[in-house]
């Protein structure tokens, strides 16, 4: 039913390379810090291996110790407890968080943390007496573990709200544009239009009778009509109680003097009147829109079909055709400016449509279903006027 053109081709490209970017980099450095943290393991291994060494000559050796002791005491990192092999018992733990070691409930569950991570080293203390020495991670390595998450956390926290910022800025910028290009197009129409209602009085008082001349002011009044649609949408409009079957019916039969004999309406409804707030200009604009999508999917050739639907505290408007349906990825895609496939055209029925439907009637405009080569179904939805 639709194509896109190649802004959003190229659009959706460069989002795709970008993520695909970013995800490069978290992998990257998630790589990059793993490595870093076995490195860092290793040497601590090392490092650990020379304490219980030097614990052990400390209780074995009746030498200069000193070179020992300074072994010991350099380690003001890494987590240990030595317990006896037998036993089980703690005898020693340092490096634990000192706000906790009075608590022998969290020095245990430290030891059992420790075993699942580490293989012990044994200090010999005698033949038949020796001591296993367990340890963990050192809080350095433990921070470099989750700094790549923090990191990537933060990353992603900026991105979202840069995207929100800079989305909500696009989005003011793009309502100046829809706001001056509609007031310029009124303003431009204007006089032109003034001009020929002139033209068309004098015109009248030489020939009364041209039948001309009533499809003229007939054209002109529909000018008048379109540029009181475009001054409309510069500014918030009021809406009114209105019966939405009689406004729908209106624009179907200005639609039916403006295209092919081949195109059939079909329009049903419920027998009773069902009223809805709308701005009954705007709206018919609404429908000649997506039903002017759906005459260029059938080819001029087909069934357009609208049905209205109570339900309850909602109006369901579904306008169907029998044409070349449209792709589930461009659901979406079809209600933003520029996407069309006509060769001339600006593309902006569709998301003029859904600017008039969400933003001035606080209702829903979407792609229901569509099946390519069967057809699609557009649902309007609007809130009822309940009595």
């Amino acid at each position: 039913m639709f194509s896109e053109l190649n802004i959003y081709t190229q659009k959706v490209r460069w989002k795709f390379l970008l993520f695909i970017f970013a995800v490069f980099i978290g992998i990257s450095s998630l790589w990059y810090t793993n490595i870093l943290v076995k490195k860092l393991a290793a040497e601590e291994k090392k490092r650990i291996e020379l304490w219980a060494e030097a614990q052990e000559n400390v209780i074995k050796t009746d030498e200069n110790l000193e070179f020992y002791f300074k072994v010991l005491k350099n380690n003001e990192t890494i987590p240990v407890i030595v317990v006896d092999s037998v036993s089980d018992s703690i005898q020693f733990h340092r490096n634990l968080n000192p706000k906790k070691v009075d608590n022998q409930k969290y020095i245990r569950r430290r030891l059992e943390k420790m075993k699942n991570e580490n293989e012990p080293f044994n200090i010999y203390i005698s033949e038949n007496d020796h001591q296993l020495l367990y340890y963990g991670r050192s809080t350095i390595i433990e921070k470099l573990t989750y700094y790549p998450y923090v990191q990537l956390g933060i990353i992603l926290l900026f991105i979202v709200v840069s995207y929100f910022a800079f989305s909500t800025a696009r989005k003011t910028e793009q309502n100046k544009v829809w706001v001056g290009l509609s007031k310029e197009t009124a303003h431009q129409l204007g006089t032109p239009i003034s001009s020929l209602l002139a033209l068309l009085e004098i015109m009248k008082l030489r020939e009364s009778d041209n039948e001309m001349l009533l499809e003229l002011e007939k054209d002109i009044r529909r000018l008048e009509k379109i540029t009181e649609r475009f001054s409309k949408i510069g500014s918030k409009p009021v809406l009114n109680k209105e019966n939405i079957h009689e406004v729908i019916e209106r624009a179907i039969r200005y639609l039916k003097t403006r295209s092919s004999e081949k195109v059939k309406y079909q329009l049903q409804a419920p027998p009773y009147e069902l009223t809805t707030a709308i701005n009954a200009e705007l709206f018919e604009w609404v429908i000649e829109n997506v039903c002017k999508n759906a005459i260029d999917a059938i080819d001029g050739d087909g069934t357009i079909e609208i049905n209205i639907t109570d339900h309850t505290q909602v109006v369901y408007i579904d306008i169907s055709d029998t044409g070349r349906g449209i792709p589930k990825s461009k659901f979406k895609t079809i209600f933003k400016p520029g996407y069309t496939t006509k060769e001339r055209g600006w593309g902006l029925g569709l998301s003029l449509s859904k600017r008039i439907v969400e933003e001035y009637h606080d209702g829903k405009i979407f792609v229901n279903e569509s099946e390519l080569g069967v057809g699609t179904k557009i649902r309007i939805v609007l809130k009822k006027d309940v009595k």
